[in-house]
C-alpha cells in the first residue's frame, strides 16, 4: 500500500514514551512527566527541547533528520525509548504519528499544555470555535480553505518567517482586512503577543521562530470568498478546457458524499475540480487524482496548491494501470477512460462495501458503458442538462452545455 503507515515488524514491538514540554521547561512538567524523564535510559528529541532538560543520567540523542524516513530505525535500536516533543504530541506532533504507526496500546503519551490552548487563553477564543491549520511542512496556502468569513484560525508556524507569508497571501487572495496576532514563545519566559494588525499593512516583525499566528478573518469583498462547500467558480480553476463545470460538479460532490478522513480516486482528473472539492470540505479528506497526461497533471498540481491542498496525491499514469497499489477508496469518480477496458472493473473492485462511485459520460459510446454496469449492480442514472444565458444580437437567449449522464452507485 501506498499510503505508508505501519512499521516492520521489529520496531512494532518497541514501546515508546512521548513527553511533551512547553517553552517553560522542565518546571512547567508535571511530577510524572518528571519522574519518566528521570529514569530514562534514552532521550530523543529536538535540540531546543533537549536544552530544556536539567541534567539527568539519561543519554540524549537528537532526532534524526528527515524523520519519518528514520523513526522504524530509531524505535529498533532504543526499545525503551523516551521522546521529547512540544506542548501536546497529539497536536500535530510526533505523538498522533507513533500511535497511527505503533497503534496506541505501543505508546504512552504526558502531554503538556498546547500551543492552541495557550493562544486561546490569551486571545479570549473558545477552543471548539477555532480552525487549527498546521504549515510546519505544508505550504502557506494550506489554510486557504479554513479562511472563511468570520471564521478564526489559528496557524501553526513553520518558522519566524511564516507570519509574513502568510499575511501576503492573505492579501493577494482577497483578505487584506484580516486581522492577524502573532504569538511567540507561548508560555514561556520570553512569551510576546504582538498585534493584532491587518494582513494588508506592514507586519511588525521579525518573529521568533516558535511562534504562531492567530488570523480572524474578514474578505475585502464577497465575491473574493470560495466556500468549502463544493461549486467553486469555474474561473477559480486554471484549465485547458477539461474541467467540470460548477453545477455538475457539485451535483457529483453530492454523490460522493465526501466524509472527515475518507479517500478519494478521481480517475481522469482532468484540471483537479473533483478530488480538491472533495480535499477542501475537511481537512482530514485525502484524494488521489490519476491523470495520464503530463501537462494536465502539472496544471492540476497547480490548481490544489492555490486553493488550498497542496496535499492532493496526483499520480501520473493511465488508468487501470496506474491504480495498482493506491490506498483503498471510499469513493470513486471516474472523469475519463470509461471506455477503456478494466477502467470501471478496478474501481469498482477497489470499493469496499458501501463505498460509493459516481461516474459522468457525454458521449454515446461512454454512456453505454454506463447502462451496462447500471443493469449489472444497479444503483441510478441521472441526466444533468444545463444551459447557461448569453447574447445572441441584441437579445438574450440560453445555450445548453453538453448533457453529462451520471451513474451513482453505492457498492
Amino acid at each position: 500500500m501506498r499510503d505508508g503507515h505501519g512499521l516492520s515488524g521489529e520496531a512494532t514491538e518497541a514501546t515508546v514514551v512521548v513527553v511533551g514540554i512547553g517553552d517553560d521547561g522542565w518546571p512547567g512538567l508535571t511530577s510524572e512527566a518528571q519522574a519518566v524523564l528521570r529514569d530514562a535510559v534514552v532521550i530523543a528529541g529536538g535540540g531546543r527541547q533537549l536544552a530544556l532538560l536539567p541534567d539527568l543520567r539519561a543519554r540524549r540523542i537528537p532526532l534524526p533528520s528527515p524523520l519519518l524516513e528514520q523513526l522504524d530505525g530509531l524505535i529498533a535500536a532504543n526499545p525503551d525509548l523516551c521522546l521529547l516533543a512540544s506542548g501536546d504530541p497529539m497536536l500535530h506532533g510526533i505523538g498522533a504519528t507513533l500511535a497511527r504507526r505503533l497503534g496506541p496500546g505501543r505508546i504512552r503519551v504526558l502531554p503538556a499544555v498546547s500551543s492552541v490552548a495557550l493562544a486561546c487563553s490569551r486571545l479570549g477564543w473558545a477552543e471548539h470555535e477555532v480552525d487549527v491549520v498546521s504549515v510546519l511542512s505544508r505550504p502557506p496556502e494550506a489554510i486557504l480553505p479554513a479562511v472563511q468569513p468570520g471564521a478564526r484560525l489559528l496557524v501553526l508556524c513553520r518558522d519566524g518567517g511564516t507570519p509574513a507569508a502568510l499575511a501576503a497571501l492573505l492579501a493577494d487572495r482577497g483578505w487584506a482586512p484580516t486581522r492577524v496576532t502573532v504569538l511567540e514563545h507561548l508560555g514561556g519566559p520570553a512569551e510576546r503577543v504582538r498585534g493584532p494588525y491587518p494582513a494588508g499593512s506592514p507586519e511588525p516583525g521579525p518573529f521568533a521562530d516558535l511562534c504562531l499566528a492567530a488570523l480572524a478573518c474578514e474578505p475585502d469583498a464577497a465575491d473574493r470568498v470560495l466556500p468549502r462547500v463544493p461549486g467553486l467558480p469555474d474561473g477559480a480553476y486554471e484549465t485547458d478546457g477539461q474541467l467540470t463545470r460548477r453545477e455538475v460538479r457539485a451535483a457529483a460532490l453530492a454523490a460522493l458524499a465526501p466524509g472527515p478522513g475518507q479517500v478519494l480516486w478521481d480517475v481522469g482528473a482532468g484540471s483537479g475540480s473533483i478530488g480538491i472539492e472533495w480535499m477542501r470540505t475537511d481537512q482530514r479528506c485525502r484524494a488521489i487524482a490519476v491523470e495520464a497526461r503530463p501537462d494536465r497533471a502539472d496544471l492540476l498540481e497547480r490548481n490544489a496548491t492555490r486553493l488550498g491542498v497542496p496535499g492532493l496525491e496526483i499520480i501520473r499514469g493511465v488508468a487501470p494501470d496506474a491504480l495498482a497499489g493506491l490506498a483503498r477508496p471510499d469513493a470513486v469518480f471516474v472523469g475519463g477512460g470509461l471506455t477503456a477496458d478494466g477502467v470501471v472493473e478496478a474501481c469498482w473492485e477497489a470499493l469496499p462495501p458501501g463505498g460509493r462511485l459516481a461516474a459522468h459520460a457525454v458521449t454515446v459510446e461512454s454512456e453505454a458503458v454506463l447502462q451496462q454496469w447500471q443493469r449489472t449492480v444497479g444503483g441510478q442514472m441521472v441526466k444533468l442538462a444545463v444551459s447557461y444565458q448569453a447574447p445572441l444580437g441584441r437579445f438574450t437567449t440560453w445555450r445548453p452545455a453538453l448533457p453529462v449522464t451520471q451513474w451513482q452507485v453505492i457498492k
